[in-house]
């Protein structure tokens, strides 16, 4: 127990480290995000530049003059309430923001994770047992391109081909305008036809590298003696795949798995931007090209907290589920 009590301490302190990094990179990006709103309300309203910078300090509550440390401290203050930042775009906190985004980026990500690891892992566990199967350099090629593939590739395709040529599915938004959200059919139904595409994008994506590790991984299990054993006592082939081979095989696997749910809490900024769909990569690219500071800092910040929490819990879940493996003292 004492153990996963310095963990969890290393964990917390890795994520305290991090926050201060993020906030020092967020606040020294190049550029001036008062700049381009002053800009804008020099040309809708007519104002000399000057008068609409003050303006646009005074909205958005953000003077570029501030000493840093006066900044630091003020976010660290914000933190501990538990306020990850405020949205010059939107002028809203950005709690508020990843609560509205958050579900769609879950609901999406999670959908085509579970998909492309179960598929993944079927598939490299059959080229791993039959390996001069003509299955086995078919993965093998789609795994390395889609390594080589941008994700905005595949995405782009799939928008173009089945949404802007056949029309099978909408080309942007979570669900119709038209349709009021609700626990129905009908409502569930239209955010599943809104979904299908970005889901595809990413089970497509991430397929090849899931089979490729479980290749990997079922072809070291294939010479321990367990399954020799198996096979001399005459088993099943399908009870040796399962039981024996794909059982002790995924095991390595489980780390990568909740890495990737704790990644997804970031979204994908260029999938979620060519379908406009309303989740966190889609604010992720929102406020990287409008410079807002605040946004970023939240959103950055999230994202590699559940990543570095689910590397935590993969850690101690990999010990519970093989019991080979023991947390280092």
């Amino acid at each position: 127990m004492a153990i996963v009590f310095r963990r969890l301490a290393l964990a917390l302190l890795t994520i305290v480290v991090v926050a201060l990094v993020t906030f020092i990179v967020v606040q020294n990006v190049p550029g001036d995000p008062l700049y381009e709103w002053a800009m804008d309300m020099v040309q809708t309203s007519g104002l000399d530049f000057e008068t609409a910078y003050k303006i646009a300090a005074q909205m958005y509550g953000y003077d570029p003059n501030e000493p840093l440390m006066h900044r630091l401290l003020a976010y660290v203050k914000r933190l501990l309430r538990g306020d990850l930042g405020y949205s010059m775009i939107y002028r809203t906190s950005v709690n508020r923001i990843i609560a509205k985004a958050l579900p769609w980026t879950v609901f999406v990500v999670s959908i085509s994770l579970l998909l492309s690891f179960s598929l993944g892992v079927m598939l490299g566990t059959v080229i791993a047992w039959k390996r001069r199967s003509l299955l086995d350099p078919v993965v093998t090629g789609y795994a390395s391109f889609t390594a080589a593939t941008p994700d905005y590739v595949t995405a782009m395709l799939l928008l173009l081909f089945f949404a802007i040529n056949l029309r099978w599915f909408p080309s942007k938004g979570a669900y119709d305008i038209g349709i009021k959200p609700g626990f129905n059919l009908t409502f569930i139904g239209n955010v599943l036809h809104h979904a299908a595409l970005p889901i595809l994008s990413y089970t497509l994506e991430a397929l090849g590298g899931w089979a490729l590790a479980m290749k990997g991984s079922a072809v070291s299990v294939l010479g321990e003696d367990y399954i020799m054993a198996a096979k001399a006592r005459g088993l099943k082939e399908r009870r040796i795949v399962t039981a024996y081979l794909a059982r002790n095989s995924i095991l390595p696997l489980i780390t990568g798995l909740a890495i990737s749910f704790g990644g997804m809490f970031g979204g994908s900024i260029l999938i979620e931007t060519i379908f406009n769909y309303p989740g966190m990569g889609w604010f992720f690219s929102q406020a990287l090209m409008r410079k807002d500071y605040g946004m970023m800092q939240g959103l950055f910040l999230l994202t590699i907290t559940a990543t570095i929490l689910a590397n935590f819990l993969a850690d101690i879940l990999y010990a519970k589920l093989d019991p080979r493996v023991r947390l280092e003292r």
